[in-house]
């Protein structure tokens, strides 16, 4: 946690007089009766570009992530603070105490639990296909030997290079990088998270997903291997939040029940 020590202007002036004999006693309570103020600050990195988990509204990020965060921040007597960066950068940022935690619907892998501890999960994703309209690709046994789109470091990345070789991965540092190569024919199919596939496909004629699903997966918050402290006091406020209905109402609101 990074802590702001703040002295005010008037403070110092005050101290500087005393120095010169210039206060009374009394003066001086006044004047330094807020001398210090303590913040504290909780930094979240996440990559703004996965909706309806986070994106930017009015130059803001926003999304289930950054108000579910923003709700620990707030039972935990914190002041969220958002940093917005690749998604393959989160977890060195979380290592090197560049931020305090990952949110960005991050799923649990043995890899990363080399590197980062976790939170409990709030969330399940799914990861989904999306192929044109006119693809020969019918289900994910017909992915094999086909060129296959990727954002970079995500569990879609991580499956599609165990199950057919990186011979056949396309990385891109964005998931809205990789649906435009395959519109434009460069690849087969992307592999993503279901709900930003849904974004994606929406904005984009001639995709569709493919019925069957790739993966089923949860959703949790990484921190450094040795903030234990910080990890444990996060999963009791999200425990509280998910006990209280505060979180489903959150999912509820950027994923409506179809």
């Amino acid at each position: 946690m990074k802590k702001i020590l703040t002295l005010s202007i008037a403070s110092i002036l005050a101290l500087s007089m005393a120095a010169c004999g210039g206060n009374t006693d009394e003066q001086i309570n006044e004047d330094t009766s807020n001398t210090t103020t303590d913040e504290k600050v909780l930094i979240m990195g996440t990559n703004a570009a996965f909706p309806p988990y986070e994106y930017y509204e009015n130059n803001e990020i926003v999304g289930i992530d950054a108000e579910v965060a923003e709700k620990i921040a707030k039972k935990l007597g914190y002041t969220l603070q958002i940093e917005d960066m690749e998604f393959d950068s989160i977890i060195t940022a979380v290592q090197t105490g560049k931020i305090d935690m990952g949110m960005a619907g991050m799923t649990v892998t043995e890899d990363r639990l080399e590197n980062v501890i976790f939170s409990d999960s709030y969330a399940t994703g799914i990861q989904s296909v999306i192929v044109k309209e006119d693809s020969d690709i019918k289900s994910i046994d017909d992915l094999e030997g086909k060129k296959i789109g990727v954002q970079t470091s995500t569990t879609g990345d991580i499956y599609s290079t165990d199950d057919y070789g990186d011979e056949y991965v396309e990385r891109y540092s964005k998931g809205a990088d990789a649906v435009a190569a395959l519109a434009a024919g460069k690849i087969d199919c992307v592999i993503i998270d279901n709900e930003p596939a849904k974004s994606f496909v929406a904005a984009n004629e001639g995709l569709k997903i493919l019925d069957t699903e790739y993966a089923v997966e949860d959703y949790a918050i990484c921190f450094a291997k040795d903030n234990t402290e910080l990890r444990d006091e996060v999963n009791q406020a999200l425990n509280e939040l998910i006990e209280d209905g505060t979180v489903q109402d959150i999912i509820d609101k950027y994923i409506p029940a179809e």
